[in-house]
């Protein structure tokens, strides 16, 4: 199992804390430090069941200031993310092929 996680988050330490909680000790993937690479990225996005702008922190201000009413192709938002990690929504809980965004932090709970 693997979180995406970011220490700084409250929710992402909530989730990483239910985690362990349920005796889960996951792989921690600090995203911010150690983004993902496209690749890793789409197949996050496919696991999760969502298109590319779904995982958008849309109330960022590098969305506000760069991407706001811009129009992107899938692969386009992807490398938005990989360049600006922070635009990437947080926690990311992976269980094999599965993978559920932690907001609220007991959704995770359907995958572990």
């Amino acid at each position: 199992m693997k979180i995406y996680n970011n220490p700084t988050c409250s929710k992402c330490v909530s989730t990483l804390a239910l985690l362990e909680e349920k005796g889960v000790i996951p792989e921690i993937i600090n995203y911010l430090d150690t983004p993902p690479s496209a690749e890793e990225l789409a197949e996050v996005i496919q696991k999760l069941g969502i298109a590319p702008i779904d995982l958008i922190r849309k109330k960022e201000s590098v969305f506000q200031e760069k991407y706001v009413g811009k129009n992107l192709s899938d692969q386009e938002w992807i490398k938005a993310m990989i360049e600006n990690p922070i635009l990437i929504e947080r926690p990311i809980v992976i269980n094999g092929n599965m993978a559920i965004i932690g907001r609220p932090p007991a959704r995770i709970l359907d995958i572990i």
